[in-house]
């Protein structure tokens, strides 16, 4: 049975799609040569249209080389349409995505024009479009461009989704948002977008609402200062996303952070860790299958806040007198019903030890114990090792990217929760 369930699991979302991958006239087409052979060593099915404009800056054989397919550069074709012609090719495709899109490009998309073949296939297709501007950051801000791109998502919604641009050092010396992101970054994407707009209702946590608690948050002081941590709110984020990704209904409630929010993921934003609980304990109240708190909740705020900015009084020291907040997670898992309870330990020292008496004290399901103490990991990298815990096991998970390490994270939760119903199931009929 396990082995079973391990095989739904599987993170091959690109296995088998076919996705066209569109190339227009930039600099940043080299890096779509790469994009190519990352789609292909995913086993995704690659066919390539380019615009004349990208033919300048790359040859149509390396993409035929890397995609193992003929390369489209022209409308009218009579090779193409003698075979696969335009219209039909509009009808391939799981997935476009357009990699570099240049200014022109997303002015003439926009403007629904169809004057070359890339262009007259997204107007024919209704598959679902990845546009990875790359262009000078000058063109990038410009209030036309920022018009055209409105406008896009405005008129497809449901179709057209932004990758990018990246921040950083241009081909032209400047520096400011408009560079196209690496390829290693857009075959994360384009996973992504599959899976959420293909194969979310297939997987296994489909029907079931996981609610997840992620970032830091903050205890005010006076209006202008508040106790708060390094947490960045990145490993909540990857677990909202990981989650929707395996068909679940998730709600990540977010301290304040500064990362974009998942799609398909309803995002209900507090600051302390009163207002925290008490959007929790809405949210489980609707229904809670699955809750994950992977929040940095402060375990202290001030007793009195003041009204006003508070003043240096000479010399003198400050003495703030402070209480302890509501443990979130212990009470959630407390209850006589409660869902499947996942808890993490940021600790600094004796982390295995430390867990494990958290995992018992506060009645979880499982924990997730990482070292906050070193400075690769933890707080406010993109990269986590943990060891995840339950009453039975403790799997060592090493070094990862956190989006990783999210998936491998809420694998160990279908398992084991899977275990504990089926469990919980023999003990009543017993």
């Amino acid at each position: 049975m396990f082995q079973a369930n391990q095989a739904s699991f599987s993170m091959a979302t690109l296995n088998g799609k076919n996705i066209l991958l569109g190339i227009t006239g930039g600099i940043a087409a080299y890096k779509s040569a790469e994009l190519c052979r990352l789609l292909r060593k995913q086993n995704a099915v690659v066919r390539v249209v380019m615009t004349r404009g990208a033919c300048e800056f790359i040859s149509p054989l390396t993409f035929q080389a890397l995609s193992g397919n003929p390369v489209h550069t022209q409308l009218l074709d009579s090779d193409a349409e003698a075979g696969m012609g335009h219209i039909e090719l509009a009808k391939w495709p799981d997935l476009i995505i357009v990699a570099p899109a240049t200014a022109n490009f997303i002015a003439k998309y926009s403007q629904g024009l169809a004057d070359d073949l890339l262009l007259t296939l997204l107007i024919a297709s209704t598959a679902p479009v990845a546009i990875a501007p790359a262009m000078n950051q000058a063109m990038w801000s410009n209030p036309l461009t920022q018009r055209n791109i409105r406008e896009l998502q405005t008129a497809l919604l449901e179709q057209v989704t932004f990758l990018g641009p990246a921040e950083g050092e241009q081909a032209c010396g400047d520096i400011g948002a408009g560079r196209m992101l690496e390829a290693s970054e857009l075959c994360d994407a384009v996973e992504e977008v599959l899976a959420v707009l293909l194969d979310a209702d297939a997987g296994p946590l489909s029907g079931q609402r996981v609610v997840i608690t992620a970032g830091p948050t903050r205890e005010a002081i006076d209006p202008v200062r508040y106790i708060s941590n390094h947490s960045s709110g990145k490993m909540g984020y990857a677990l909202a996303a990981a989650c929707a990704e395996q068909g679940a209904d998730v709600v990540l409630v977010s301290g304040p952070v500064q990362i974009e929010r998942p799609k398909q993921v309803k995002v209900a934003m507090v600051e302390s860790a009163t207002e925290m609980m008490s959007s929790v304990d809405q949210e489980i109240a609707l229904g809670c299958d699955i809750f994950i708190s992977a929040a940095a909740v402060a375990d202290y705020s001030p007793v009195m806040v003041a009204d006003q900015k508070m003043k240096k009084k000479g010399e003198d020291d400050v003495v703030l007198n402070l209480t302890q907040n509501v443990d979130i997670v212990a009470t959630v898992a407390a209850r006589p019903s409660k869902p499947y309870v996942v808890g993490f330990a940021a600790e600094t020292n004796d982390v295995l030890n430390y867990a494990k008496g958290k995992l018992v004290k506060k009645n979880l399901d499982m924990i997730v114990a990482n070292d906050v103490s070193r400075s690769d990991i933890g707080f406010n990298s993109d990269h986590n090792a943990v060891h995840i815990i339950t009453a039975n096991e403790i799997i060592e998970v090493p070094k990862q990217s956190k989006k990783e390490l999210a998936r491998s994270i809420v694998k160990s939760i279908v398992l084991n929760s899977k275990t504990r119903k089926s469990t919980t199931k023999l003990d009543k009929k017993g």
